[in-house]
């Protein structure tokens, strides 16, 4: 882990019903400036998310991975000197000065629940945050997030390994491919 990186952990992921809520959480980790992405359970959770990464870049830029123990993780990044985040809506709105504060420190673990999270998170978290204390997805919670940490920056990101990139066009689609 480097000093100011941010890496996103997906607890909870309940196979049978959050393959596409996982994948979208690691698309959005990806896409608005995380330099990895955890998630607690097996590997093969992880295909769709490698396939885009394959196609639209960040092999050498994001990196992703499955762990068992959650909780193991959590503790060894705390040891490292990482801080960690929990996203929930019973937290303290973001903003202010737990915003100020999250931004001077790094590296920042963010904590993605999906389903009923255990105590143990609100616990062993620098920061319990909400984006807002109403039902929402975590998706959205995730992109507001990470967005603000870093200002606005991450949204004008490239990857410079992409084979597939699109270039804004305020009519139609502009799509670029890079052959092999």
């Amino acid at each position: 882990m480097q000093e100011g990186s941010i890496y996103v952990l997906r607890i909870g992921h309940r196979p049978r019903r959050d393959v596409r809520i996982t994948t979208h959480v690691a698309l959005v980790a990806r896409a608005f400036g995380a330099a990895g992405f955890v998630l607690e359970g097996g590997e093969e959770n992880l295909k769709s998310v490698r396939k885009v990464i394959g196609h639209w870049g960040g092999t050498d830029t994001f990196s992703i991975r499955a762990v068992s123990d959650p909780k193991r993780f959590v503790r060894e990044w705390k040891k490292d000197g990482g801080k960690v985040v929990h996203l929930t809506m019973y937290g303290i709105n973001i903003g202010g000065e737990s915003l100020e504060s999250m931004q001077h420190h790094g590296p920042v673990l963010v904590v993605v629940g999906a389903g009923k999270v255990e105590r143990w998170y609100y616990e062993n978290s620098d920061w319990n945050i909400a984006i807002g204390n109403q039902p929402h997805s975590e998706v959205a919670a995730l992109a507001i997030f990470l967005d603000r940490l870093s200002g606005g920056l991450e949204l004008s990101k490239g990857f410079s390994d992409a084979k597939i990139s699109v270039i804004g066009s305020e009519h139609g689609k502009n799509v670029q491919k890079r052959l092999p």
